[in-house]
């Protein structure tokens, strides 16, 4: 079976397509003079590879660690007959970092980034009967100008950077479309009055017409409207008979069927689903449906021993949020990287509560061409992302430095704010704030009594714990959140030289009752803080050298999950006003 069979874009589906998932020819290119050395007409590149993984990971059969300056991929491919009179696009879920792609010879374009999806119509380069696809990634980890996120800088990896991960990582898949259809849908659920806004961005050919969509609750119908529509936005409200709201342990979401209808042309006809759900701030809340709702989230890296930045399988994407849930986590801060979609589809199907972030690191905010650079590529993460009910905020950086050029994050705090209205937004996790909707920190302070004191103001109504107070953007009694805390080292199979985590040798934790009462002190802190509208505990697994994790690198929980459950899910003070 080709890995991933699953559709890779479960918010926009269409029912024909072809999985290019599988065998890859492949080679490496140190000097990066591939196509000077016209590897994109190359009838073989002399390896193979298993796509979607990428080369340093053993699934991908390469397994080859060291850095990668650059890669080529190459497969062939027909076009089934019954796509003849469509357009074909291309699909790329991610590449990192730069990519350029060939048809049979011909450059069709390009993408910078390495987290975002691209599509390319290929249409006027295909032939009959066999074709060729050529994919050329070029990654430069150690560059100031390029992010890079938890992927290591050295040859090993060290401290809570990884093995990193270059070219393709995520799905490739062909699709036929008609001359003019949906190219991407950004769904609006309006509780309040029953409502979902719909705006759905037109690819190919201009036309004018008009989109019927319809809503199903268990395959009831409860909505439909006819939105007509001239250009390449088709756009409206469908107002619905029943009115079920999504929310963590009730996740319900409605079915959606949308179908492009031009005048004197064919169709296009794709489903999705959303769900219906409302975000606010009142006071120090964070609401969802007009009720305080207490995040309970853990740090979630997504690195898999076997795939690095891929897992194995669909099935484990969905496996990890039930392990976090299992402890009686709410949600995740997905940090330092861009999840695969389809993570994203199951954080909606069971009701987990993420904040999506840009995986910064490596990017030199001192430089202004910071800006033009990060710029895209987020815009790029909220196109793809925003319609997701499990989204409930934003945060494009972690941890910026402090010398950094504060507007590169004003602007891209306001960027965001301009592009999503509904949604929180912090413009830096932990560190240096410069605007912000929700004013958070990182503390590792391992001793609960000490981290009583840190935080003991801000339960009384005086100011918070921040990171730096000479860099930082004053507190404005925002909604404040602990968003890095805990980070406990354990694995007692290790030597005190071995690993690495938090609390130091002589810090760390020496039998398992003292772990648990460690952890249950410092979460206990936050939870009973009557100002404090969330936490996130580090981390989720272990990875690596870094041995912080609930569970190992392997998904084996280290402590039984009821135990760790019981303490997360006690009531949040900010929960009983």
């Amino acid at each position: 079976m080709l890995p991933y069979p699953e559709y890779p874009r479960p918010q926009l589906v269409r029912e024909r397509w072809l999985n290019l998932n599988g065998i890859w020819d492949f080679t490496f290119d140190p000097g990066t003079s591939g196509e000077a050395r016209g590897l994109h007409q190359a009838e073989k590149l002399g390896r193979e590879i298993l796509v979607p993984f990428c080369p340093e990971s053993q699934l991908s059969g390469v397994a080859d660690t060291d850095f990668h300056p650059g890669i080529w991929y190459r497969r062939t491919f027909a076009i089934p007959d019954d796509w003849q009179g469509k357009r074909v696009l291309v699909h790329f879920g991610a590449v990192d970092y730069a990519a350029k792609v060939w048809v049979n010879g011909i450059l069709v374009g390009s993408h910078i980034g390495g987290y975002t999806p691209f599509a390319l119509d290929i249409t006027d380069q295909l032939r009959a009967g066999e074709n060729t696809l050529t994919l050329n990634a070029e990654d430069d980890t150690r560059s100031p100008l390029q992010p890079t996120g938890k992927q290591s800088d050295r040859y090993h990896s060290y401290a809570c950077d990884y093995t990193r991960t270059t070219g393709i990582w995520q799905s490739v898949w062909l699709e036929p479309v008609p001359a003019s259809y949906i190219a991407n849908l950004r769904l609006t659920p309006n509780l309040l009055n029953g409502a979902l806004a719909i705006e759905a961005s037109l690819g190919g050919k201009p036309s004018s017409g008009v989109l019927v969509v319809t809503a199903a609750l268990d395959g009831k119908p409860v909505g439909r409207a006819e939105l007509r529509y001239q250009g390449n936005l088709a756009a409206g409200e469908l107002k619905l008979d029943e009115i079920v709201p999504w929310a963590p342990g009730s996740p319900t979401l409605y079915d959606l069927t949308l179908s492009l209808e031009p005048a004197g042309a064919p169709p296009d006809r794709v489903s999705s689903y959303f769900g219906l759900r409302s975000l606010d701030i009142q006071g120090y809340a964070l609401r969802l449906n007009g009720r305080n709702l207490f995040q309970r989230l853990i740090l979630d890296q997504g690195f898999y021993p076997e795939g690095i930045y891929t897992a194995p399988n669909d099935a484990a994407l969905k496996a990890d949020i039930e392990m976090s849930m299992a402890m009686g986590f709410n949600g995740a801060r997905l940090h330092q990287k861009v999840f695969d979609p389809r993570f994203l589809y199951w954080a909606d199907k069971l009701g987990y509560l993420v904040w999506d972030e840009y995986p910064n690191w490596g990017l030199d905010l001192r430089q202004p061409k910071a800006l033009e650079v990060f710029q895209l590529q987020w815009m790029e993460v909220i196109a793809r992302d925003y319609s997701h009910p499990s989204i409930v905020g934003w945060c494009p950086f972690n941890e910026t430095q402090r010398d950094q050029n504060p507007e590169v994050l004003r602007n891209i705090y306001r960027l965001t704010k301009a592009i999503d209205r509904t949604r929180p937004v912090i413009d830096t996790s932990g560190y240096v704030h410069v605007e912000t909707d929700v004013y958070d920190c990182h503390n590792y302070e391992q001793d609960p009594a000490k981290f009583a004191q840190l935080f003991a103001a801000l339960a009384e109504g005086g100011k918070p714990f921040i990171n730096f107070p000479n860099h930082d953007a004053p507190y404005g009694d925002q909604p404040y959140f602990c968003s890095e805390y805990g980070g406990i080292w354990w694995n007692p199979g290790q030597t005190d030289t071995e690993g690495w985590g938090y609390g130091g040798v002589s810090g760390r934790p020496r039998t398992p009752d003292e772990f648990i009462a460690r952890f249950r002190g410092l979460t206990e802190i936050l939870l009973n803080n009557p100002r404090m509208c969330a936490l996130c505990y580090t981390q989720l697994t272990d990875i690596e050298q870094e041995v912080n994790g609930l569970y190992t690198y392997t998904r084996e929980p280290k402590f039984d999950p009821a135990v760790i459950r019981a303490i997360v899910t006690q009531p949040a003070a900010i929960e009983q006003l």
